[in-house]
C-alpha cells in the first residue's frame, strides 16, 4: 500500500489550475496552426491569428487565456492500492483549486443557490470531481477549467434505437448549428454515445480531454467523427462566428454500451481555449 499525503495532492490541484488557465497545450496550438493554413476566408484567417498571437501572450505573461477561467473539474483516477494520509481526499482536491485560483489571480466564478441569490463562492469552489478507482499505487489527477459559454452549449438526446447513426449525426451537426458564435469557435466537439442519461453526458465531456485531433482508436467510431467534422465545417460559421471553414478544430466521440431500448447521445462543446493539464502522483 503506497501512501499519499492529502498536501500533495492539494499542491498539485493548484499548480494545473493555474497552468491549465495560462498554457494553451501544444497540440490545440498545432491544430490552429493547420486551420489557419487550411482557412480560405480572409477574416478567418486573421481571428486565428488573434487566437494563437493571444495564447503566446498568455504563455510568455503567465496571463490567463480567457477573462473566464471556468467552472473547475477534475478528473481523479486512484488506485486501489494508494491511501490517502493527512487529509481527506475530495478537501484536498477543493483546497487545492481554491489556492490555485487566489494565487493564479483567476476570475471566482461560482455561485451559490444557483436559481435564487447566486451570492459567489469567492474562490471558485467547489469544483466538479469525477473519480475512478483502477488498478495501481498512483493518482493521476486531470484539472480541465470549463468556460460558461461553451458549457451552456451543451445538448442531450434520448434516442430510441431506430435513429442509429444518422440521427447521431444530424443531432450533433444541428447542435452546433444552433449554438452559432456562443461557444467561441473554433471549437472541439465532444460526443458521448450509451450509457445511461448522466453516463453519456460524462462521456462527452471526458472526450474533450483528447488529444486534439486524434482520432478514436475504433475506426467505425472515427469515421463518424470525421463525417460529423466535415458536416460541421460545412455550416459556415467560422472562427468567433464570423465565417469560414474552421468551425471545429476536431470532433471526439467516447461510447459504451446502452439498453436495448435506448440510444443516447451528448454533445459538450469547447472552446478554443482548450484548458487541461495533468499530472501523476
Amino acid at each position: 500500500m503506497r501512501e499519499i499525503s492529502a498536501q500533495e495532492i492539494t499542491e498539485a490541484v493548484a499548480r494545473l489550475s493555474i497552468e491549465a488557465c495560462y498554457y494553451l497545450g501544444n497540440d490545440v496550438v498545432n491544430a490552429l496552426c493547420k486551420a489557419r493554413e487550411a482557412e480560405p476566408s480572409p477574416l478567418g484567417r486573421e481571428i486565428l491569428d488573434m487566437i494563437l498571437e493571444n495564447a503566446e501572450i498568455a504563455r510568455r505573461g503567465e496571463f490567463p487565456l480567457c477573462q473566464d477561467t471556468g467552472f473547475t473539474v477534475v478528473f481523479v483516477e486512484i488506485g486501489q492500492d494508494v491511501h490517502i494520509v493527512g487529509g481527506d481526499l475530495y478537501e484536498a482536491i477543493v483546497e487545492g483549486v481554491r489556492r490555485g485560483y487566489r494565487e493564479g489571480y483567476l476570475r471566482k466564478s461560482i455561485v451559490r443557490q444557483p436559481f435564487s441569490a447566486r451570492v459567489n463562492t469567492g474562490d471558485n469552489t467547489p469544483p466538479v470531481i469525477h473519480t475512478t478507482i483502477l488498478p495501481g499505487e498512483h493518482i493521476k489527477l486531470i484539472v480541465a477549467p470549463k468556460g460558461g459559454g461553451s458549457e451552456n452549449m451543451s445538448y442531450l438526446c434520448m434516442f430510441p434505437p431506430a435513429a442509429g447513426r444518422q440521427g447521431i449525426t444530424d443531432f450533433v451537426v444541428e447542435s452546433v448549428n444552433k449554438s452559432g458564435a456562443n461557444p467561441c469557435p473554433p471549437i472541439i466537439v465532444g460526443v458521448g454515445i450509451g450509457g445511461t442519461m448522466e453516463q453519456t453526458a460524462l462521456l462527452a465531456k471526458r472526450a474533450l480531454l483528447r488529444e486534439v485531433g486524434r482520432p478514436h482508436p475504433d475506426p467505425e467510431v472515427a469515421a463518424l467523427e470525421a463525417d460529423i467534422l466535415e458536416r460541421v465545417n460545412r455550416l459556415g460559421i467560422g472562427p468567433l462566428g464570423l465565417g469560414g471553414r474552421t468551425t471545429a478544430l476536431a470532433v471526439h466521440v467516447e461510447t459504451f454500451p446502452c439498453h436495448i431500448a435506448s440510444l443516447p447521445v451528448a454533445v459538450n462543446l469547447q472552446c478554443h481555449s482548450v484548458r487541461h493539464k495533468e499530472a501523476i502522483l
